[in-house]
């Protein structure tokens, strides 16, 4: 029986760190709604607001990953820790819109190379018969942080200014930097707390696994960066992404609309779709990793999430099943989280992941952008969120089709016959 510490050690550490980094960048969301007793902002403002994180989050994806890979992942999360928490703060001290554009431009900045670093430090620990379920597992800090922190953001919002819940909660990632240097490790040999025979077992396995991908796998950046694979699979992520934040990010707008509640209403009921969300993520990497179908693991809940749009916004629906519909959109744009970010380590070496990762996260990334600033915008011409919706729902249609028509299942899946001790963390 292999060990399996590396679960345990590796997976909270890093989902901790991300929690921290996907608060300070959503928490705009349940903020904005109520900021304007200071200035005033319309819906493309607000849009504009929450969108222009994704232009800085460009700047450094594909030189973090290089130096996460080339370097030290480990050192290079810490450094975009200490750097993004005081954008954090920033947001707290603006004084007017161009402040705010500003401080959330370089929060995108700073965290913009944590996401590739990370995948390059699970892609260090994690074999192809584990990796949609250890990605799936790290990235359930993305629910787990609107599960906690929406509900949050809802009560301290009701007992302080908007200013001081953006200052105190860019705090959190300077004392959590601390325990990242602690605890986190590059690779198995540089890790105290492994035992011999899990540093052997992972050292063998993906030497292997390196070795027997064919040699155009390992060619050099500039070909990896024109492969049609990775091309596609940054027109999947840029769909995708477009509907997933544009849904997110304008959640608590919904929510806040359907109930007239109090901040602290809304923060919680803007986190019950997350839980659902949590448990899709999960189920769905380990069902990718058990059957090796990364192609349907990617399509299937993108379809779901379209359903759920679809109904939501073109019919007229009690609260109750409105929250029903969101918990369902939820669940659908967050379970293909594991099984994509599977997908580029199988088709490419090791030495050039790096820069596919950060090429097709810094690009599929835009639709960050574009996600809310299109809702903000349709929403000031229109009158109504719903055409923007259902344009989200277009471009989620488009990721899907992407997937299922353009990922060959024979260069994306892996084998569904692993070997039993790997099965299971």
């Amino acid at each position: 029986m292999i060990p399996r510490k590396r679960w345990a050690y590796v997976i909270p550490v890093a989902v901790v760190m991300y929690m921290l980094a996907y608060l300070d960048r959503t928490n705009v969301a349940v903020i904005l709604p109520y900021i304007g007793d200071d200035f005033p902002l319309s819906g493309s403002a607000k849009g504009l607001a929450s969108g222009i994180f994704f232009v800085g989050y460009l700047v450094l994806q594909i030189p973090a990953a290089v130096l996460a890979a080339k370097w030290s992942a480990r050192k290079t999360v810490l450094l975009l820790m200490l750097a993004w928490a005081v954008a954090a703060v920033l947001c707290g001290l603006v004084r007017n819109e161009t402040q705010l554009y500003l401080a959330r431009l370089l929060l995108g900045l700073f965290e913009g190379g944590v996401w590739p670093a990370v995948l390059i430090l699970l892609a260090s620990w994690f074999p192809q018969a584990e990796r949609a379920r250890a990605n799936a597992l790290w990235m359930t800090c993305l629910p787990i942080s609107a599960i906690l922190m929406s509900p949050l953001s809802g009560f301290m919002l009701d007992h302080m200014s908007w200013r001081w819940v953006f200052v105190l909660q860019g705090l959190p990632p300077l004392v959590w930097a601390v325990v990242w240097w602690f605890a986190a490790a590059d690779r198995p040999a540089r890790a105290r707390w492994i035992s011999p025979a899990e540093r052997e077992y992972l050292e063998t396995t993906l030497k292997a696994e390196e070795d027997a991908k064919p040699a155009f796998a390992k060619r050099g950046y500039r070909q990896a960066l024109a492969d049609r694979r990775v091309l596609l699979l940054v027109g999947v992520y840029f769909f995708w992404i477009t509907g997933f934040y544009g849904f997110s990010l304008w959640l608590p707008s919904v929510v806040k609309t359907m109930t007239g509640g109090s901040a602290t209403a809304v923060g919680f009921l803007s986190a019950v779709p997350y839980v659902l969300a949590l448990a899709g993520m999960v189920a769905c990497a380990h069902w990718s990793d058990r059957t090796g179908n990364r192609r349907l693991a990617v399509t299937v809940p993108l379809l779901v999430a379209i359903a759920g749009l679809l109904l939501g916004n073109l019919g007229h629906w009690p609260a109750a099943v409105q929250l029903v519909l969101l918990c369902v959109v939820a669940t659908g744009v967050y379970m293909p989280y594991g099984p994509f970010w599977a997908i580029p380590s199988r088709i490419l070496g090791i030495e050039v992941v790096a820069v596919a990762m950060g090429l097709i996260n810094a690009l599929g990334n835009l639709g960050g952008f574009a996600g809310p600033y299109l809702v903000g915008w349709l929403t000031d011409v229109t009158g109504t969120a719903t055409t923007g919706f259902v344009v989200l729902a277009a471009f989620l249609a488009v990721a899907a089709g992407l997937a299922f028509f353009g990922l060959k299942p024979a260069t994306v899946e892996g084998s569904a016959h692993v070997p039993a001790a790997t099965r299971h963390p």
